[in-house]
């Protein structure tokens, strides 16, 4: 919303100093300020109270916020992606991945039921079919766009050996994999068992990051508990040194594509 930049500049604050009193990291105003996240009422509210925006021009914006949340290829599936990571994924220009399963934009129908239904025992049949449906329209969105961003996944090679859903699920979804590492904008690695213990092993994790200098990175994590988006100059640093430990040990491109053929094949 370009009416929040203008209303910070209005009230003479930079961008820092109301970042700092809004209790946000700076990249959050920024993309809050430019659309690149969606905004919540809450924090619209908070910023509509420090720039001391009031009535009629307030409940327009609240108005306004509430229609820009509906905008998004997600409105659609908004029960499955309730937070704010689609919106970012959707803005970033890199996007690094060390993954734990194979990630979600990647997965078949079936791999992806079959994901969906085990790590997610509460939900019934027709709420699994539903977020089978919304990765299938996450994996369009994403790779069949016309400038897709460039996207580099390290998969444990537990990834690629675990036999999710079975043996015929397990095979179309290395097709897949070999076919996706051919993209120009994927790199696929296999960080292989003989490597040990690794920086990743710990949990999933995606590192975020986009065109504007302005927009600093965000890591994102999730879990059975919720979601976590990290921000802080520490925890990038954090993150970003695992990742470079991981691409140490980690098959080079050929060499992991060289091994997803060899098991498809031997599936």
């Amino acid at each position: 919303m370009r009416e929040l930049k203008r209303l910070r500049d209005a009230s003479g604050l930079s961008l820092e100093v109301a970042a700092k009193r809004l209790d946000f990291s700076k990249s959050k105003l920024y993309r809050l300020e430019n659309g690149r996240s969606r905004v919540s009422t809450d924090d619209l509210e908070d910023m509509l109270d420090l720039y001391d925006v009031r009535s009629p021009q307030r409940e327009a914006l609240i108005q306004l916020g509430r229609d820009a949340r509906r905008r998004g290829w997600w409105t659609k599936y908004s029960d499955v992606f309730t937070g704010s990571y689609v919106g970012l994924e959707s803005a970033a220009e890199k996007i690094r991945i060390n993954a734990q399963l194979v990630p979600g934009f990647l997965q078949t129908e079936g791999y992806a039921r079959a994901v969906i239904g085990r790590t997610r025992p509460a939900l019934d049949d027709e709420e699994v079919e539903r977020r089978v449906a919304a990765r299938a329209a996450r994996r369009q969105a994403l790779l069949g766009r016309d400038d897709p961003p460039e996207i580099h996944v390290v998969m444990d090679e537990s990834v690629v050996r675990r036999q999710v859903g079975g043996r015929d699920v397990m095979r179309e979804q290395l097709a897949v994999l070999v076919e996706a590492g051919r993209l120009p904008n994927v790199t696929l690695q296999v960080l292989p068992f003989t490597y040990g213990a690794h920086a990743g092993v710990e949990g999933e994790f995606v590192i975020l990051m986009f065109h504007e200098v302005e927009d600093s990175p965000v890591v994102y994590a999730e879990g059975l508990m919720g979601d976590f988006y990290l921000e802080s100059e520490p925890e990038l640093d954090t993150y970003q040194l695992a990742w470079a430990h991981m691409l140490e040990g980690a098959l080079g491109p050929r060499e992991s594509a060289a091994l997803l053929r060899e098991l498809h094949d031997q599936s």
